[in-house]
């Protein structure tokens, strides 16, 4: 295994990731840069492997334009270069179910009839919970695929900022998120900070590694 980077390297660009309060409208991610944190969202991990979510990149000035109306004046959803919402499944069903083990039949070059363990496997822990306990395990993949989006940008020296702050249903309304079937659970802009941002230049503020860390 190839040594990306070194552990003080890691730690350099952990410490100078911060959630962004103020971009620069005028910076654009370059788009070779773009395409691997793409890519980076797209081989998140995720339970059973079943990635029950979709990733919309909100390109559009005048879909932008109308968000921070709903994401309680932030502007962060149009001053910064790209605009990622992260939405879920409203519904993973049976033709879902299909489609992902298609796939993995096809990328893995293998007998679908072999997959029927596994099919079985992944059928019994979709039907053992509610529509409510699988959006819930749904918004909770989502957010893996969030800190991996995260961390692959602050690699790249590129700014992001995880936000909550939205109306879910806005967004679903804007977007067109529910006739597609899905609904928004995470948004995150990325850029480049604004160099007035005076967020930029406070220190973290986090507990010790003591008091966070215990080992058993």
């Amino acid at each position: 295994m190839p040594n990306f980077t070194t552990a003080t390297d890691l730690l350099d660009r952990l410490k100078w990731r911060y959630a962004t309060k103020k971009f620069d409208p005028d910076r654009k991610i370059p788009d070779a840069d773009w395409q691997a944190l793409a890519s980076s969202l797209v081989l998140t991990p995720s339970s059973l492997g079943l990635q029950p979510w979709k990733f919309f990149i909100v390109e559009s000035a005048e879909l932008r334009a109308q968000l921070p109306e709903h994401s309680f004046g932030q502007t962060q959803v149009i001053d910064a270069s790209h605009l990622v919402v992260f939405a879920i499944k409203t519904e993973v069903d049976s033709a879902y179910v299909d489609a992902y083990l298609n796939r993995m039949a096809e990328v893995r070059n293998t007998d679908r009839a072999s997959l029927e363990p596994f099919e079985k496997m992944v059928r019994g822990f979709l039907s053992g919970k509610s529509q409510d306990e699988l959006q819930s395990w749904a918004k909770l993949q989502a957010y893996i695929a969030l800190g991996q989006f995260m961390g692959s940008a602050a690699h790249l020296g590129i700014d992001t900022c995880p936000m909550e702050g939205f109306v879910p249903a806005e967004y679903d309304r804007i977007l067109s998120l529910t006739e597609k079937g899905y609904t928004a659970v995470v948004l995150c802009p990325a850029g480049y900070r604004d160099p007035s941002d005076r967020y930029a230049s406070l220190p973290k503020v986090r507990f010790s590694n003591d008091e966070m860390l215990e080992i058993l």
